[in-house]
């Protein structure tokens, strides 16, 4: 029999009022699905705001803690930290130092908030001082030395007291150098959330004015993803599942809300995706210049994340979103 035709089916019978809406919603967002990202610094009483990023700031150990207690009361999933060094230089130095930035934000945090999830950002961008992913050689990231780099960051970061490693430079090889290195150090329960497909996005254009890492010469396009690219995303992600990546993240989440879905489909690990800083300052933008509801556009933005099959969502609105689902 074939379906019967209008006015039998009415589908905006569900759609009649809000309660009646929210009974039949598919798709819905809590606060512990959220990850913030910080940018913490050198000092104390830092808050350096970030122009193209309105509401986030450069902050100091101690303004970290007050914004992870926020966090904290608003039932934030977790936070993920990344870190700027006083010093950079060639050999990203500071960033796999036991003393460094980061270990240091995520001791102080672990100490009055222990039950806060801490994600740390494992690169070398924030770190080097031309601003790419690893050592350079002729040119060009060698690959295999910054596996090194990684693997003694991830373990500085993990007797620091960090819950999970991310990440985020997309060498070859990369997670299992790193899962090994933790195995090793006595570290074998510590989960590692890849940035598996990650997208060299012109998206990440504010990130770089926050975290004070854009490359002074080239691009990055030899080690991150073609946008145009989908079937290698699917081989990068079983790659670094291979490799013992107990998390996956795709990276920007809003253009390329098909590969969350393809990854959805396709794995049962835990997914994450990173709604970028310039998809953020977009939103913020628009909304400042009269031109659409910000609080609308979040909560869709966050809303279509998820809806693609993403079980967690890094973003810059993780507090505000919070507020918002919570009021």
């Amino acid at each position: 029999m074939g379906s019967m035709p209008f006015p039998i089916h009415r589908p905006r019978r569900l759609r009649s009022s809000e309660s009646m809406r929210r009974l039949v919603r598919e798709t819905a967002l809590a606060p512990d699905d959220f990850i913030l990202p910080l940018f913490v610094v050198e000092g104390e009483g830092v808050n350096n705001p970030i122009s193209s990023m309105p509401g986030n700031s450069q902050m100091s150990i101690d303004g970290i803690l007050e914004k992870c207690a926020e966090c904290h009361s608003l039932g934030v999933g977790g936070v993920i930290l990344f870190g700027i060094p006083d010093h950079k230089d060639e050999e990203a130095t500071e960033g796999r130092a036991a003393d460094g930035i980061v270990p240091r934000a995520v001791r102080a945090i672990k100490a009055e908030l222990p039950a806060l999830t801490v994600v740390t950002d494992v690169c070398n961008c924030e770190y080097t001082s031309h601003g790419h992913c690893g050592k350079i050689v002729n040119g060009d990231v060698d690959n295999d030395t910054t596996l090194n780099w990684l693997a003694e960051a991830a373990v500085a970061h993990a007797r620091a007291g960090a819950d999970i490693v991310a990440p985020s430079d997309m060498m070859d090889g990369r997670v299992a150098a790193i899962r090994a290195a933790l195995d090793a150090s006595g570290f074998p329960n510590l989960p590692i959330l890849s940035y598996a497909a990650k997208y060299a996005s012109s998206f990440y254009g504010p990130f770089r004015e926050a975290a004070e890492s854009t490359p002074q010469f080239g691009d990055r396009r030899s080690y991150q993803m073609d946008p145009a690219n989908a079937r290698e995303a699917l081989r990068e992600i079983a790659l670094d599942i291979e490799e013992g990546a107990d998390m996956i993240m795709v990276k920007p989440a809003g253009p390329y809300l098909d590969i969350v879905r393809m990854a959805r489909d396709r794995w049962d690990l835990p997914l994450a995706a990173y709604q970028v800083s310039g998809e953020f300052s977009m939103i913020k933008a628009a909304a400042q210049n009269g031109w659409i509801d910000e609080h609308r556009a979040m909560l869709e933005s966050l809303t279509a994340i998820r809806r693609a099959g993403a079980d967690m969502i890094l973003t810059y609105y993780a507090c505000d979103a919070a507020r918002a689902l919570a009021g």
